[in-house]
């Protein structure tokens, strides 16, 4: 009888063995699925003037997109209201009925991206979001750029719809994305102050981003705002995710498996493992960093 207990004990122990049950750890996920082709481009900026973006920032996303005669979209959804460093304001309606002001606001958008043109496209209904004719502007996109405001703006009016898919196609085809603000949140697969209503950092039933980087959560205005020791909560609450604070005037440019720090100040990896007395590292610009290994490139 003994042996028999025993032999049953061996046999348990090595089937809890193969499945790797109770002998360590569980390895965070880290599937990111970048664009297949073209570029995110994620900035920790307010983007209210060109300066706000950081030295050669805009310049990058107007190249990538190639050049100021490309097809340009913005998307200011997630805002109540823009106002631009020179007074220029602009309201994003709530009904489809555009704003007075939307043809002089893509004049002052022009004018600070220094770009030939570009199509403002914003709604707040789900219904038009899936329609084929609004997402018309996005088929013919060489970038799109998401304004700052609140990522669950975003999510409420297009995630799951025609409009996030074409977003997506942009990249996919060899273009570039681009956001600041909110417009860089919602690019992860988990996003912070998901409420508009109310001021959160993790507001359960609002934290899905559109995705563009899974299983990553993106704070913008890291420094500037003192937001440093943020996404340590969210990473240690959520540690399959990778954690990426950007200040302002700086942004990463990914492409493929890895991205390059841009800009003016620096970038903070939340990897949910203490670096000296802090639970993240800085990166600084021209660094690139390895987003499957997650890791710098040395």
């Amino acid at each position: 009888m003994g042996i028999a207990c025993l032999s049953h004990r061996i046999r348990k122990v090595i089937l809890l063995l193969l499945l790797g049950v109770g002998c360590c750890p569980s390895v965070p996920a880290r599937t990111i699925h970048p664009p297949a082709k073209g570029f995110l481009l994620i900035s920790g900026a307010a983007g209210l003037s060109r300066d706000d973006f950081g030295q050669g920032v805009l310049d990058r996303f107007v190249s990538l997109a190639g050049g100021p005669d490309a097809n340009f979209v913005y998307i200011p959804t997630a805002s109540s209201g823009i106002k631009l460093d020179n007074g220029f304001i602009y309201y994003p309606p709530d009904s489809d009925t555009a704003a007075d002001n939307r043809a002089p606001f893509e004049v002052e958008l022009a004018r600070m991206f220094g770009v030939k043109r570009i199509t403002v496209l914003h709604t707040r209904e789900r219904a038009t979001a899936n329609r084929s004719r609004f997402v018309e502007p996005l088929r013919k996109a060489n970038a799109v750029w998401i304004s700052g405001g609140n990522a669950g703006r975003l999510a409420d009016a297009y995630l799951g719809t025609l409009t996030e898919k074409e977003i997506k196609a942009v990249a996919d085809r060899g273009g570039v994305i681009g956001g600041n603000s909110a417009g860089a949140i919602i690019q992860g697969s988990f996003i912070v102050r998901g409420r508009p209503d109310k001021p959160v950092l993790m507001a359960a039933g609002h934290d899905r981003g559109f995705a563009f980087l899974k299983n990553v959560v993106i704070n913008p205005h890291l420094i500037a705002a003192k937001r440093e020791d943020e996404l340590v909560n969210v990473v240690d609450a959520h540690p399959e995710l990778l954690g990426i604070g950007i200040d302002e005037r700086t942004a990463i440019l990914v492409q493929g498996d890895q991205f390059e720090v841009i800009g003016d100040s620096k970038v903070a990896i939340y990897d949910n493992q203490k670096h000296d007395n802090r639970w993240y590292y800085w990166l600084t610009p021209k660094t690139k960093f390895d987003l499957r290994t997650r890791s710098v490139v040395k």
